[in-house]
C-alpha cells in the first residue's frame, strides 16, 4: 500500500493543478512556505491538521474532500 504522506502530497498536487493553481500560488493561498509546499506534494512532510485545513480551503475544498482524494489515489497505487 502506497504510504499515506505520499499519497497525501499526490492528491494536493492533483487538485492544485486541476485548479490551475502554481505552487507558490497555493502556498500563498495557504499561508505557507513553497519549500513546505513542494515538500509536502513529495510526501516528505507529515502535514498537522492545521496546515491540512489551510491546504483544502485554499483548493477550495473541505477537509474530508482533501482526506478521501489521498485515500482513493492510495487505493488505485495498491
Amino acid at each position: 500500500m502506497v504510504d499515506l504522506k505520499v499519497a497525501h502530497g499526490h492528491a494536493i498536487r492533483r487538485l492544485r493543478t486541476a485548479k490551475g493553481l502554481s505552487q507558490e500560488g497555493l502556498a500563498l493561498a495557504a499561508s505557507i512556505n513553497r519549500t513546505y509546499a513542494t515538500d509536502l506534494e513529495n510526501g516528505k512532510r507529515n502535514v498537522s491538521l492545521e496546515i491540512l485545513e489551510r491546504v483544502a480551503i485554499a483548493l477550495g475544498i473541505d477537509t474530508g474532500q482533501l482526506l478521501s482524494e489521498a485515500e482513493s489515489g492510495r487505493r488505485r497505487r495498491s
